[in-house]
């Protein structure tokens, strides 16, 4: 009897029949899961037990720690218990407790600007806002490298998708030369890059889309709490700020819960309320976790002295990987996010797994989620890891890399 293939019966999995053989192949060669760790106790923002191994974390975008800070957790508490565990709403009907204004309230705080509105997901405010404003026969003109909310985004508001080579401020200014005129154009950009940990080239850029008449969106999600002087983002860092009509963010990065916010100046933004479905159509943010967020996002306001030890802390493992002779994501160190890069896939798989084995937990990163068909481990550094931890790491790297023989 000839075997039939998933294709010839209709599966619809079969589409990632190659995915499947791929990671097949990996773990049958006696690897650990690199995306099934389990983090049986959490210790400490730099801190936990993972896979049975006590751990430092290094893979887990909590640059600025805020996740045991006591009055965060001490706000997560107290609305519990005055509010319960949840809304059962969406923000239109039953969904806005007092600490969602408490919580817009803070962004616009620590933003200076007129608008902010929470989402239950930094994906689902890229979803919302880019699909809400950009629709069929508008144009978004963004970088080829742009993270998948953006993607989806364009999509779910059918746009005309125009994206360019990656910070490449030339390539962005010809295709929006190319955009038919009288058309209106978002232009989409990020300030940190998550794959590379690369800045964008904003000032340049935001510049020029303005010079076109083109509106500019800017997700601030890497950044955040840890660049600029009162940890605005890139934006602040660049002075583009005041030319920005959107800048989108997140509260699963330094702010240290989940959940995500747009900001803007725009006059007609409350209308986004309304119209923007992945809003009107979801549950609210549970009191405890917007508790917990607009108490970190006052307390990053004050934040300096973390900000300048989590800068020591990426210029030291960024200069000791490359004077171990490991190959980097950029040539300087740029954000939180140090990018190592590994020969293939298996080479990095057994790279995590012994760096794992010594204590050490960092993201193996592969395509089609990383640029030029990369593998990666992803490192992210966090305000609470002390210098000597940052040694300890180095030479966790050290040992491994000459296990594997990647240096």
């Amino acid at each position: 009897m000839n075997e039939v293939t998933s294709a010839e019966t209709g599966d619809l999995f079969s589409k990632f029949d190659d995915l499947i053989n791929t990671r097949e192949t990996l773990l049958s060669s006696g690897i650990e899961d690199p995306y099934n760790l389990v983090m049986e106790k959490v210790l400490s923002p730099t801190r936990a037990v993972c896979n049975g191994r006590d751990t430092i974390l290094l893979g887990t975008y909590n640059y600025m720690g805020m996740t045991f800070d006591p009055d965060v957790i001490e706000a997560g508490k107290d609305a519990l218990d005055k509010f319960g565990s949840g809304t059962t709403g969406s923000r239109v009907l039953n969904g806005t407790y007092q600490g969602h204004k408490d919580c817009e309230d803070a962004l616009i705080e620590f933003y200076g600007m007129d608008h902010a509105m929470v989402f239950a997901t930094g994906y689902q405010a890229n979803l919302g806002i880019i699909s809400t404003i950009a629709g069929k026969g508008d144009y978004v003109v963004l970088d080829i490298d742009s993270h998948a909310s953006i993607w989806d985004g364009c999509a779910m508001g059918n746009a005309e998708i125009v994206p360019f080579k990656h910070n490449d401020v030339e390539a962005m200014e010809k295709r929006l030369k190319r955009i038919p005129e009288g058309a209106k154009t978002l232009v989409v950009l990020e300030g940190v890059y998550s794959m590379l940990g690369d800045v964008a080239p904003l000032k340049e850029m935001v510049r020029i889309a303005k010079e076109h008449g083109a509106m500019v969106l800017v997700d601030e999600a890497h950044s955040m709490g840890f660049i600029g002087e009162n940890g605005r983002g890139v934006c602040e860092e660049q002075g583009v700020m005041d030319d920005c009509d959107f800048i989108i963010g997140t509260f699963s990065k330094s702010v240290g819960t989940v959940g995500g916010f747009c900001v803007s100046n725009h006059p007609k933004f409350e209308i986004m309320r309304l119209v923007c479905r992945p809003y009107v159509f979801t549950a609210s943010l549970p009191p405890s976790v917007v508790a917990t967020a607009a108490t970190s996002i006052r307390k990053l306001q004050h934040g300096s002295n973390k900000r300048a030890h989590l800068w020591e802390n990426s210029k030291r493992l960024h200069s000791g990987l490359l004077d171990l002779g490991f190959s980097l994501g950029t040539e300087t160190p740029q954000s939180a996010i140090v990018a190592v890069i590994m020969p293939d896939l298996t080479q990095g798989a057994m790279m995590w797994e012994a760096l794992l084995k010594e204590g050490l937990y960092v993201n193996l990163a592969r395509p089609p989620a990383t640029p030029a068909n990369m593998t990666l481990l992803r490192c992210s550094l966090c305000a609470e890891h002390s210098a000597e931890e940052v040694e300890t790491i180095l030479g966790m790297f050290e040992r491994a890399g000459k296990k594997i023989g990647i240096i």
